[in-house]
């Protein structure tokens, strides 16, 4: 996850399995204990390089978040827990009533973006739709939520809690950051 740009836990565990020839059944790690290590290996191996990118990608994700700001956007992923790699995006998260009105935006703006669907099924707490994007050269991944779902707390697999921020979070950290 920290050489090859994997953000993808399920993806991670399987071609390590495969790389160790163990097979994808074998008792692998959780999420929890992956991200441990991860923080633990971009500390040992990647330290200054890593706070710097980390410091661009949240002044970037502010950028990008002020741009969308009348749809008030969350960060989320990587970015915010501050486990980012070489080849991170920045997740964002939008709660509207018409989640098509993102859409409109972004393409009356001249946003050339590419629509996916979730991986999973839409379910109570999953993104109706996947927005990528470029924004000032960095990639973005837009989740687009029914507005609803904006006051549960969404889940990892795992059963952890998805932390999101607003842009005055995001502004916080970065300021505590450049103190310490």
């Amino acid at each position: 996850m920290a050489e090859d740009g994997i953000n993808d836990y399920g993806l991670a565990k399987r071609k390590a399995a495969r790389q160790l020839g163990a097979a994808e059944t074998e008792a692998l790690p959780n999420n929890a204990e992956i991200e441990e290590e991860l923080r633990a290996y971009q500390a040992l191996y990647q330290g200054e390089e890593q706070r710097e990118r980390l410091a661009d990608l949240r002044r970037t994700a502010l950028k990008a978040m002020a741009y969308l700001g009348e749809f008030h956007p969350y960060l989320t992923g990587p970015v915010l827990d501050g486990t980012a790699g070489r080849f991170a995006s920045i997740d964002l998260e939008i709660f509207a009533e018409d989640t098509k009105s993102v859409e409109l935006f972004l393409l009356s703006h001249g946003v050339d973006y590419r629509l996916e669907m979730p991986h999973h099924p839409a379910t109570a707490d999953g993104p109706e739709s996947l927005l990528q994007f470029y924004f000032d050269e960095t990639p973005v991944s837009l989740a687009l939520y029914d507005s609803v779902a904006e006051r549960s707390k969404r889940r990892h697999r795992d059963g952890r809690i998805v932390n999101r921020a607003r842009a005055e979070s995001v502004m916080t950290l970065l300021q505590a950051e450049s103190t310490s």
